[in-house]
């Protein structure tokens, strides 16, 4: 049984994938999300100082990693619920 991404799993998601720099097609594919979609996370995501753009490249920024860092400390206390 798959369980259904919230915002901060996918973010989490775009933001490993740019660790070493990822074009926007790759995320997209990567992350299994579309065109549209990608646009806006990668919108916030920049916004908030998480990733930058460097030509066609994007990469996650050391506010980003710091990002990822408390978020796979978060993961461990999570409670997955099923109905």
């Amino acid at each position: 049984m798959s369980r259904r991404r919230n915002n901060l799993d996918i973010m989490a998601e775009i933001l490993e994938i740019a660790r070493l720099g990822a074009k926007k097609t790759w995320i997209v594919y990567k992350a299994n999300l579309n065109f549209k979609i990608v646009k806006e996370y990668l919108s916030e995501l920049m916004e908030k100082g998480l990733l930058e753009r460097d030509g066609s490249l994007y990469y996650t920024t050391d506010r980003g990693l710091e990002f990822l860092e408390e978020y796979e400390n978060f993961k461990k206390f999570r409670v997955v619920v099923t109905a």
